[in-house]
């Protein structure tokens, strides 16, 4: 595959990130270009000078393990920087990755069944599953509730992305607006080098360059992440911040396909607030409630009175925190 313009900009991005400091290398003057010279890099990496500027054109098909592990170190890669490194050498050899085949754009499958049982068996905590474009699939009863504003009302497969850059409501709900932004661009940019040939991923990317500055901004950052676990916030509609910490699992049945449970650490304020959360989606959320749109085209005038409905319900259930 022909992705020598990701990997100039991977490995350009990198370079001009790295001090000389940072590297143990004592800076001359007029230095022109941020970061390091190719010079510096191909010194630390134990090759030429004109190997590495050809590997910096994006030339990194048939390069060696040991050259690309050299490369990493005298980047300084973390961990799923040099991933991402692996599986932009791997697609420029045409050798796809995790085991999957080449994809055309389609319509999320609906989950199966027994997928869909787990989930609901999950009583105490937000459970929900995302693929590989950033599209929810699947959740529990309470990760119908909790994801609620990017839910919406509309019949289109709801998207974190899409609400994330196109929704306002996104400023909301995620407090910390920016954090999540970097975050979401980087799972999708380290997806991206996964599977390069994932039309529909393409798709999303365009649609979000074309109608977020700030997505292409961040797209052009060429930073990568895997997701993890950590603690967010958020500020719920129906129940105000919740601090919840959470845990990825990857779902080998479906590569590409993650499965993410949040939960509140016990005896916090958010613990008793996601129990009144719940209590609230037994009394509102339907049973067997599909999953519906996200983003801006998801919500409508009713979701929006829906909206309305749900703070009356908050001020009807407060949760007194003294």
């Amino acid at each position: 595959m022909d992705n020598r313009a990701e990997v100039r900009e991977f490995l350009m991005t990198r370079r001009a990130r790295l001090t000389p400091e940072a590297a143990g290398i004592t800076a001359g003057g007029n230095r022109r270009v941020p970061g390091l010279r190719r010079s510096e890099v191909a010194a630390l990496a134990g090759v030429s000078v004109e190997y590495y500027a050809k590997l910096e054109r994006g030339a990194i098909a048939g390069a060696s393990a040991s050259v690309l592990d050299a490369l990493a170190r005298a980047l300084q890669l973390d961990d799923t920087e040099q991933a991402h490194l692996l599986d932009l050498a791997r697609a420029a050899d045409g050798i796809p990755t995790s085991g999957r085949s080449r994809r055309r754009a389609t319509k999320p499958a609906q989950p199966r069944p027994s997928l869909q049982w787990a989930l609901a068996s999950i009583t105490d905590a937000v459970a929900v599953v995302r693929d590989q474009r950033q599209n929810l699939i699947a959740t529990n009863e309470l990760g119908r509730a909790f994801y609620s504003p990017v839910i919406g009302d509309s019949g289109r497969t709801p998207n974190l992305a899409r609400f994330q850059f196109l929704d306002p409501a996104a400023r909301d709900f995620y407090p910390d607006w920016d954090r999540f932004a970097d975050m979401c661009v980087a799972i999708m940019r380290a997806e991206a080098g996964r599977d390069p040939h994932d039309k529909a991923l393409q798709d999303l990317v365009g649609e979000l360059s074309t109608c977020s500055e700030t997505f292409r901004t961040l797209w052009a950052a060429h930073n990568v992440r895997t997701h993890g676990a950590g603690t967010k916030r958020f500020h719920h509609p129906v129940v105000g911040e919740l601090v919840l910490a959470y845990e990825e699992l990857a779902l080998t049945a479906e590569p590409g396909h993650v499965m993410l449970i949040y939960t509140a650490e016990p005896g916090s304020p958010s613990a008793d607030r996601l129990r009144l959360l719940a209590s609230w989606s037994a009394e509102h959320c339907p049973h067997d409630l599909p999953v519906p749109a996200s983003g801006a085209e998801g919500r409508t005038a009713a979701s929006l009175s829906k909206s309305s409905a749900i703070q009356g319900d908050k001020r009807n259930h407060e949760v007194d925190e003294k």
